[in-house]
């Protein structure tokens, strides 16, 4: 009988996204833990990992008090600025890597987008791979950057699909896949127009719904 082959387990490299945070969260047991924490655990997938950790909360469609999208879009704007300059790893400022967060909280929000996305990562697959990935992080930063601040406006429904954007952007850009990039880039973009328009109306004067 031929020998059959005993399949090498998964690194962490090669662990889907979604399974990934999953353990990540598995494997700690504190009940409280740090920004700083979190990114060590995390940092050596680098930008992509940390990008779509930031941009989950904001892609959920549950209801948020005020000012929790304009929170998240700060480590957007350092992650996207860090990536058009072309740094090798994620820097965070010692004030945020000693914000603290609930296990349980993290973990409600793992539980709650794994379904998803582990559809999106079902569908990618490595293509456009002659562009570096450097590159692709330069392009993703510019992009992300803009989007960013669509996020940080206190502005209902106008930070959905450029949150989404800069998911998609984010889990492509760790599965290889060049066409998704540029899939969450025209998400994004599209999100950017939608905001565009919002503040033109509220700039004219023209009444908004009641949940403006």
């Amino acid at each position: 009988m031929p020998k059959m082959e005993k399949k090498e387990p998964m690194t962490a490299q090669e662990r889907p996204t979604s399974d990934f945070l999953a353990i990540v969260v598995v494997e700690n047991k504190k009940e409280i833990m740090t920004i700083g924490e979190i990114k060590g655990a995390l940092h050596e997938r680098g930008f992509g990992i940390l990008m779509a950790i930031a941009a989950v909360p904001i892609c959920l469609p549950v209801p948020v008090p005020p000012g929790y999208t304009t929170l998240f879009s700060i480590p957007l704007f350092i992650f996207s600025i860090q990536m058009v300059l072309g740094l090798q790893a994620p820097w965070l400022p010692a004030w945020i890597e000693k914000r603290r967060v609930k296990r349980s909280s993290l973990e409600k929000i793992i539980t709650k987008a794994a379904p998803w996305l582990k559809r999106i990562e079902h569908r990618m697959q490595p293509r456009m791979t002659y562009i570096g990935v450097h590159t692709w992080e330069r392009i993703i930063g510019i992009f992300s950057f803009v989007f960013a601040l669509a996020i940080a406006l206190p502005l209902p429904l106008t930070n959905f699909l450029p949150g989404c954007g800069i998911l998609i952007m984010a889990l492509a850009l760790l599965n290889r896949d060049g066409v998704t990039i540029l899939i969450g880039m025209i998400i994004g973009t599209i999100g950017i127009g939608f905001t565009m328009i919002i503040l033109v109306m509220i700039w004219m004067g023209v009444s908004m719904p009641s949940f403006y």
